[in-house]
């Protein structure tokens, strides 16, 4: 009589059934929480670069280094919310087409901002007859700047922080890179000018932090 009567007892089975059920729902509530923070900061670092390119190309007839400090300076903001100071880098170029070379293109300058060691993947500023370059960006997306003008090209690389302890986003992802370019417009002088700064006070691609 007590074992029928024990069959027909389901008064903890729902707490037994969440019980079982409930490390399943957690670690998908945890994935769900790291992948969206992940697509986000995917996104922060675009909007980076682009915002990067886009305005380093704008308007005025010349561009100097203290305008360049402001455009690091309102990325960093831009990417303060994925630590991108700290854990990334902002690498922007001026690329033009060579004056001895038509088919050639050479980087007249370059600046930095981020604390990440990383160089630039397409190479540093050289002289018009040294350079050997063709085009610059990565294979199948490449670009390369006319006659008389300018291309910004710039290069965001950002180590995720994962906000979930473990491997939820496997190691080899979690270095974010992205790039943009923009034709300069408006500019008549390519030259960086300092803008009345000191070396010291240039975002130059020697400093980290």
């Amino acid at each position: 009589m007590r074992l029928n009567t024990l069959s027909r007892d389901t008064r903890g089975l729902a707490l037994i059934e969440f019980a079982l059920s409930l490390p399943v729902l957690l670690a998908l509530a945890l994935t769900g929480v790291e992948t969206a923070n992940y697509v986000l900061a995917v996104q922060r670092v675009s909007q980076v670069a682009s915002v990067v390119a886009d305005t380093a190309g704008r308007g005025a007839n010349a561009i100097d280094d203290a305008q360049v400090n402001e455009i690091m300076t309102g990325a960093r903001m831009i990417g303060q919310r994925i630590g991108l100071g700290a854990n990334g880098r902002i690498i922007l170029s001026d690329l033009e087409q060579s004056t001895s070379n038509t088919q050639r293109q050479w980087i007249r300058w370059q600046r930095c901002s981020g604390a990440k060691r990383v160089d630039s993947s397409y190479g540093t500023p050289a002289a018009m007859t040294n350079s050997t370059m063709t085009a610059m960006g990565p294979a199948g997306n490449q670009i390369a700047a006319q006659r008389n003008t300018a291309v910004m090209f710039v290069e965001v690389m950002y180590d995720y922080q994962p906000i979930i302890a473990g491997d939820l986003i496997p190691a080899g992802s979690r270095m974010i890179r992205s790039v943009a370019a923009y034709n300069v417009r408006q500019r008549t002088s390519y030259v960086l000018g300092s803008g009345g700064l000191s070396d010291s006070q240039k975002a130059l691609c020697s400093v980290y932090g």
